[in-house]
């Protein structure tokens, strides 16, 4: 009876900023390639970005649609243009005004939910009214949690546990001894616990990971929450080919040949790769320190440094106050590495046999991408989940070192004011690349779990059968 109904029709309703919007817009094309009528909700900026997947999947016979609502630029008082938290918002004024924008959006988005109601919606968790209006509607609700399940559990064992004030603590209550140094800055445990336990109330949550890497915390979250949960990830590996991988929710500034040119005349895991996702922003002493760390380990190297892309008049003064004089002409002449101002294809760059480590603020896609490419990591969170993220690389599955981060950020372009020495990077770096013993065995480990992240997206994987079972659970359901 079940290949009698109708197929389910499904509304993807992101948080627009792109550390979110990306993994739930390619796990969105993974229901559509399952036959699934899937209308993913955007904004004009937001939609160029998307488009060409959405026609390329059309094309393939899959029934994917944009639903483009206008951006409340002037209620909300943002450019023209800016329609996510993180593109082209360079300061607290316009970030806190697009932010304004994307709840204003939001109502409109329930507006037109309401006048036109699907079998279920899935909604990126930070909106929590996904369940309420799903129950008024009489529908089905899952909810999009971008973070790892370990990240979830780590935050739920400190709902009612007194941080001390020194920041030095131990997460109570889980599978694994989970050691912390930086104390999270005030309100943000209660406000993930909050959007957490609000998605309780839906039909599950979906996560951009495979089961394997949560481990013993699959088991650990159904016993403390009794909530279902699919993982159906990595949905980055949804990309087949180069161009696929260059051109996914951002605007590159590096070109794919570019990147596979110069990497292409490197040795196998010589290359260190440096980037700090699409939010986080350093002052100018920060990034001196991490350019002189760099040159020191002797590494070549990729390094994308958010912040600077608007930099085209910059005089040799200006550059000099966040990279050492001649820096970046010495990497050119030498071809020792490249600087990247704003945004390079990452799973391109992590992909390919040159890389051999990944310096990364833990943000959980980077975390999963640099997994999925077997590419052990030098750990620097910044805020948010990274701090949680972190402790799953370095702790639980041992692929990873830590820089030694000790200031744990409010905000996007908070970027504090404890500063990661030189000596540190550069001690770090060596750590990784130097192939010695210890870091052959890191090497094999992350290596084990890249080619099991590969395998739970294939026919009769982990991913692949819990995208069945979801879809069969909701055509139950409905």
């Amino acid at each position: 009876m079940g290949s009698l109904q109708a197929p389910l029709k499904l509304y993807f309703v992101p948080f627009l900023t792109p550390g979110h919007m990306t993994p739930l817009f390619e796990l969105a094309r993974l229901f559509a390639a399952r036959g699934v009528h899937v209308t993913f909700f955007t904004t004009p900026a937001n939609a160029l970005l998307l488009r060409k997947h959405v026609d390329k999947d059309v094309a393939a016979g899959h029934s994917i649609t944009l639903q483009v609502f206008d951006f409340p630029s002037k209620q909300a008082g943002t450019p023209d243009g800016i329609e996510n938290l993180l593109d082209g918002a360079i300061d607290h004024p316009t970030l806190t005004a697009v932010m304004k924008g994307i709840y204003i959006l939001a109502q409109h988005f329930q507006d037109f939910i309401l006048q036109n109601p699907p079998d279920c919606l899935v909604v990126d968790f930070v909106f929590s009214w996904t369940s309420d209006l799903a129950t008024r509607l009489g529908i089905l609700s899952i909810a999009f949690n971008s973070f790892c399940l370990f990240t979830v559990s780590a935050i739920l064992s400190l709902k009612s546990y007194a941080i001390p004030d020194s920041g030095h603590f131990v997460i109570p209550d889980l599978p694994h001894r989970i050691s912390m140094t930086v104390k999270p800055p005030a309100g943000f445990s209660a406000a993930m616990v909050s959007n957490i336990e609000a998605s309780f109330k839906t039909n599950g949550i979906i996560m951009n990971n495979f089961a394997e890497l949560d481990g013993e915390y699959v088991e650990h979250y159904a016993k403390i929450s009794g909530h279902r949960v699919w993982h159906i990830g990595p949905a980055a590996l949804i990309h087949r080919t180069a161009e696929e991988k260059t051109e996914r929710c951002h605007k590159n500034v590096v070109k794919e040949h570019e990147c596979l040119h110069w990497l292409g005349s490197k040795k196998p895991k010589s290359v260190f790769y440096i980037c700090f996702g699409s939010s986080c922003r350093f002052p100018d002493a920060q990034l001196y320190e991490i350019a002189s760390g760099l040159e020191s380990s002797g590494c070549d190297f990729i390094w994308v440094v958010s912040g600077k892309d608007k930099t085209e008049d910059e005089t040799e003064e200006e550059r000099e106050k966040w990279m050492p004089k001649g820096f970046e002409e010495r990497a050119k002449r030498e071809n020792k590495g490249m600087v990247v101002r704003g945004w390079a294809p990452q799973l391109l760059i992590l992909g390919h046999e040159a890389v051999g480590g990944f310096l990364t603020h833990c943000g959980w896609n980077s975390v999963v991408e640099s997994i999925s490419a077997g590419v052990p990591m030098v750990t620097w969170p910044f805020h948010g989940d990274q701090f949680y993220n972190e402790k799953l690389v370095t702790e639980v599955h041992r692929i990873g070192v830590e820089v030694g981060a000790e200031e744990w950020s409010r905000w996007v372009f908070d970027g504090g004011n404890k500063l990661v020495t030189r000596d540190r990077v550069e001690k770090a770096v060596r750590k990784v690349m130097d192939g010695g013993d210890e870091v052959l065995v890191m090497r094999r480990r992350v290596q084990e779990l890249g080619k099991k992240a590969q395998e739970a997206v294939q026919q009769g994987g982990s991913s692949h059968t819990n995208l069945t079972a979801l879809i069969d659970d909701l055509n139950r359901w409905r």
